[in-house]
């Protein structure tokens, strides 16, 4: 890669850490997003400078990707946003001088509606028998706080023993962008996470375990792999048809709260979103559950 682009590329990605504090997961799609740039510039234009970059080089890349990788909508609207990110920081740093933004236009992307378990779905999930042993207190606290608060895989296995306020029924939660909110718990996910905590996480601490409230049976907290593992095993023990992964239970959270009248302001804040449109997803959800009401029942449909 030319000394200058890749000069520039470790700018940017620094700048979007520290200063954007973007995820891990973000970082590492920006790195391979503007890496892959670089080198299909270096394959197609090599000559070029970043002070030469134009419009129709862009345009030419995202063509690319596009047609030859068949990408659908929505991974070519990460490899938009990382790109928009790049140029407006080569422009930010004088390393370009027109603004090359307006020809990285985001692709329109089908509303995707989120996948969600119905209240029935969910209640035969959480009947599941789990023997009382430590493994089976774990998983049963953590089934019933995925549903109980709709957390992020990521975010329960950053839970800390100091995160849950018992007394206020409330967990401390380290969102994205290392954002923190307090997220209400539910009477059986406290009963659940109780047990857990009294009954079964004493038998796996080992010397070296933090304090972390979920831990592996090698006393380590669970990863966020471990845990898609837990929810798929739980499912299966269940016998439901349907895949399941620990999202869905956070789409099931929000959706059963706005179907029972919660404000979707109030959704926001305890899904931890930082904007009220990522969270407006769930009221055409809830608007799709009730034309399939409507038309499984009404007479004249």
């Amino acid at each position: 890669m030319n000394p200058d682009w890749e000069e520039a590329i470790e700018s940017c990605l620094g700048y979007l850490a520290t200063e954007k504090s973007h995820a891990v997961n973000t970082q590492l799609l920006n790195r391979v997003t503007v890496e892959s740039f670089a080198s299909w510039m270096d394959k197609n234009h090599p000559a070029r400078t970043l002070a030469e970059l134009t419009s129709e080089d862009i345009r030419g890349f995202l063509r690319t990707q596009r047609t030859e990788r068949k990408l659908a909508p929505a991974s070519m609207k990460i490899i938009v946003v990382a790109l928009r990110h790049f140029f407006a920081h080569l422009k930010r740093e004088g390393l370009i001088q027109q603004d090359l933004l307006p020809a990285l236009d985001l692709p329109r992307l089908d509303r995707l509606l989120p996948d969600t378990l119905s209240e029935a779905e969910v209640d035969q999930l959480m009947s599941i028998e789990l023997p009382q042993t430590p493994l089976g207190l774990r998983d049963r606290a953590l089934l019933e706080v995925l549903y109980a608060s709709g957390l992020r895989a990521g975010e329960i296995t950053g839970l800390r023993l100091e995160n849950y306020l018992r007394e206020e029924r409330l967990l401390r939660v380290i969102g994205k962008g290392n954002r923190e909110r307090l997220v209400p718990v539910g009477e059986k996910a406290m009963v659940a996470i109780d047990q857990w905590l009294a009954k079964g996480r004493p038998l796996l601490v080992k010397p070296r375990t933090g304090g972390e409230i979920f831990l592996g049976d090698h006393g380590r907290r669970l990863t966020t792999a471990r845990i898609w593992q837990i929810v798929q095993e739980l499912a299966k023990l269940s016998g439901l048809s349907k895949k399941i992964w620990p999202h869905l239970l956070r789409h099931s959270f929000a959706t059963h709260l706005l179907s029972h009248g919660a404000d979707l302001r109030a959704i926001q804040e305890m899904l931890g979103h930082a904007s009220l449109a990522t969270t407006q997803i769930y009221t055409h959800v809830d608007q799709a559950r009730l034309k399939e009401v409507h038309r499984r029942f009404h007479p004249r449909p």
